[in-house]
């Protein structure tokens, strides 16, 4: 079944149960379906019609998700755009898609952030989106008595993805407009639910535990498990949320906008084994090559591009994904990651991935946050720098940073410059922006 054919069916068995909480609304499932059933018609009497992209803007709150569900009932494709995108790039997104003719089973069109490249429309199928919803429900155990707390971008698929399996098997999405207002995320654990979860980037967890420690121990008996991804999470952090929440699910996740949902892997084991993302999902097939590069396939996986038939090719070949992670097998037969290839930094004929040089700095109490890149040194060459955030009150001691790193990697991988900067440039959905380093 459909997301809006199982939100139909709640609707006609449980039509006062909450399905969407966002500020002070509610939406039950019966005045949900009502909602999507309107806007469809009034979609459709606009001149939408079956198999035609819809370009709208993601305001994280409950009409998206009403204008989403609504245009996948309608039988034709979201193409949902970030919240302040400008005038000009949607003109451009909406002058491509409608340019274009697509497959039945396209139902969501997802453009990437284009950090490793130009923001490129990344087709999913109707097969693909039921997947994803599949395998987070089977892996990570979503429940109808689950309140799921969105704090992403739901235009990003690590977000949206997250409502497809709440809304499918009757649970409730709680949609907040980012973690700036710390409390507000605090008090939806106030709400009268029994279990909560909720994904957040490797950086929102830190800030999380930075400044709000005490009370997220607090919920350690309200959690049931919390997902991260999109980006590298360190040893340190698994390790300090795991103590913060002994009794929660704590899933480190691969998954990417072409590739669905893959693989996860429960850290909260007493291992917290930094890179690992453990074996694959229901819906998911991952092989390794003799390289190391990661090539995933199954029934998450997308289309293809958007009007780019060349990229498409060298990325989606023979119903495989080939794209730039980079892993092996350890002999428990679960899944690592060894970074990007396109992040590598040659150092004097070593490749070194940053992540490994970012996750060492970290746990220097002195770092709150930081970032490795390429630098060149007038007389041997290519060496690593590091860009730091300080933690509140910290003075740049590079010896001590040096140091720590050194204790923790191989001397090739230790940066020979240190930079203390206000920020590091992220994008709007929390990776690392490695891409506006190398301008």
């Amino acid at each position: 079944m459909t997301q809006e054919e199982c939100i139909r069916l709640h609707a006609q068995n449980t039509p006062d149960k909450a399905a969407v909480v966002c500020a002070q609304d509610t939406l039950t499932y019966g005045q949900l379906w009502t909602k999507i059933e309107e806007r469809s018609a009034r979609l459709a009497a606009g001149g939408l019609k079956p198999g035609r992209p819809y370009v709208f803007i993601n305001n994280q709150d409950a009409d998206f998700i009403v204008t989403y569900c609504a245009v996948h009932h309608l039988g034709a494709i979201a193409v949902p755009l970030e919240k302040q995108c400008p005038q000009a790039r949607f003109d451009a997104v909406r002058n491509e898609v409608e340019a274009c003719t697509f497959a039945e089973d396209i139902c969501d069109i997802l453009y990437t952030t284009g950090t490793t490249g130009k923001s490129k429309g990344v087709m999913l199928s109707r097969t693909c989106l039921e997947a994803c919803a599949d395998n987070f429900i089977c892996d990570l155990k979503f429940s109808p008595e689950l309140l799921f707390i969105i704090s992403g971008p739901l235009n990003h698929i690590a977000s949206l993805f997250k409502m497809h399996p709440v809304l499918t098997i009757g649970g409730t999405v709680c949609v907040l407009d980012g973690l700036k207002d710390m409390n507000a995320f605090f008090e939806v654990f106030e709400l009268p639910f029994t279990k909560f979860a909720t994904f957040m980037v490797p950086a929102s967890l830190r800030l999380l535990m930075q400044f709000s420690y005490e009370r997220l121990c607090s919920l350690a008996d309200k959690i049931d498990f919390i997902e991260t991804g999109a980006a590298p999470i360190s040893h340190a952090d698994m390790k300090m949320l795991a103590e913060a929440l002994p009794h929660s699910r704590l899933y480190n996740t691969l998954g990417g906008t072409e590739i669905g949902c893959v693989a996860t892997y429960d850290f909260n084991d007493g291992k917290y084994m930094e890179g690992c993302i453990g074996r694959p999902m229901k819906n998911a097939s991952v092989e390794i090559d003799p390289d190391g590069n990661i090539i995933v396939s199954g029934r998450t996986i997308m289309s293809g591009y958007v009007n780019d038939p060349e990229a498409t090719a060298a990325t989606l070949r023979d119903g495989r994904i080939y794209g730039s992670d980079l892993g092996y097998l350890d002999e428990d037969g679960l899944i690592h990651l060894r970074g990007r290839r396109d992040d590598v930094i040659n150092v004097g004929g070593f490749k070194v991935d940053p992540v490994e040089v970012e996750n060492a700095a970290l746990s220097h109490p002195d770092v709150k946050d930081c970032i490795c890149i390429a630098a060149t040194h007038p007389v041997i060459g290519p060496v690593l720098k590091l860009l730091v955030v300080l933690a509140d009150g910290a003075a740049m001691d590079k010896r001590s940073i040096a140091v720590h790193i050194k204790a923790r990697l191989e001397s090739h991988k230790v940066p020979t410059y240190y930079e203390a900067v206000e920020a590091i440039q992220r994008t709007f959905n929390g990776k690392l922006d490695r891409k506006f380093y190398r301008k």
